[in-house]
């Protein structure tokens, strides 16, 4: 089922899942018996993130160094199709522009139908480690409009989601510029958003009401995540260029100990959620980051 028509026809606020794809060498066992604890919970759908290959430098004996392409996760499709084959859930698989050709983009999206998936989220995509700005791979796409664009236009039936940062994407000078761009993903056939994650609702809702006056009116679906270690106080706006109250953020410095930080973080995103809720949003996308436990002490207390 198509992630709009999802959507559309529920009747109360339900709940998605995002998985990351597990490094190589890890069974595809080990990884579905990781996220069955939230299969218990109906999920209406799960997102399973794609990665771009990672290059490393290899020094050579007489001391110059050969570059050298690394695939450190299983692949998407393949994540996407254990669960399929598992578990009676629709997926979403993350296809993005960054190291990957137009050509190569257009033969995954005919294998995801192929295999029956009708339902993407477009994404440009991480820069290389070490790049401060995105370079596009040649014979690919610069922007994530470019993709949905070219998806739209090969597979008119494919359901394309698109991402967006409620406090702006870190290479966005402002907020308005950062909406009119999401506003282009829309216009090229997005029909939903999804959100990076955020730890005041306050984010979402100004964000949501520019979005609004701009013009964007496709569904916009919140992205939460449960904190569970007092180290992502500093990682997660490190990588994600993202606020954490000082709510939140003085609660886990106070905490005596590793277990109560761990439920700090849950309850935490419960009370979002259950504010989230209250407001009417569709939906609330989980990023699970293929840990079950902190997530399935939100999806009990709130779906």
């Amino acid at each position: 089922m198509k992630v709009i028509d999802i959507i559309r026809s529920s009747k109360k606020t339900f709940a998605s899942l995002e998985i990351v794809p597990p490094l190589r060498g890890i069974g595809s066992e080990e990884l579905l018996d990781s996220i069955s604890p939230l299969m218990e919970f109906d999920p209406k759908y799960i997102n399973v993130t794609c990665h771009r290959d990672e290059v490393e430098f290899i020094p050579n004996p007489d001391g110059t160094y050969r570059k050298q392409t690394i695939r450190k996760r299983v692949s998407e499709v393949a994540v996407a199709a254990a669960i399929m084959k598992r578990y009676n859930v629709d997926v979403v698989p993350h296809v993005i522009c960054a190291g990957a050709t137009a050509d190569g983009i257009q033969s995954e999206i005919e294998s995801l139908r192929y295999m029956g998936i009708d339902n993407i989220l477009a994404l440009r995509g991480d820069c290389l480690t070490g790049e401060k700005r995105f370079t596009p791979t040649p014979g690919g796409y610069s922007y994530a409009s470019e993709l949905v664009e070219a998806v739209r236009r090969s597979e008119p039936g494919m359901c394309i989601g698109v991402g967006a940062y409620p406090e702006k994407h870190f290479e966005a000078p402002n907020i308005e510029t950062h909406v009119e761009v999401l506003k282009k993903k829309v216009d090229a056939g997005a029909v939903y958003i999804i959100t990076q994650m955020f730890f005041d609702n306050r984010f979402f809702y100004e964000f949501e009401s520019r979005c609004r006056e701009a013009g964007i009116n496709v569904p916009i679906i919140p992205g939460i995540k449960p904190l569970s270690t007092a180290r992502q106080i500093a990682l997660l706006p490190e990588a994600f260029s993202i606020d954490i109250p000082i709510g939140l953020s003085s609660q886990l410095a106070e905490a005596q100990d590793a277990e109560e930080v761990y439920h700090i973080g849950p309850d935490w995103c419960i009370a979002q959620c259950r504010d989230l809720i209250a407001h009417g949003v569709p939906a609330i996308h989980l990023y699970t980051m293929t840990k079950s436990r902190n997530v399935v002490e939100v999806l009990k207390a709130c779906f």
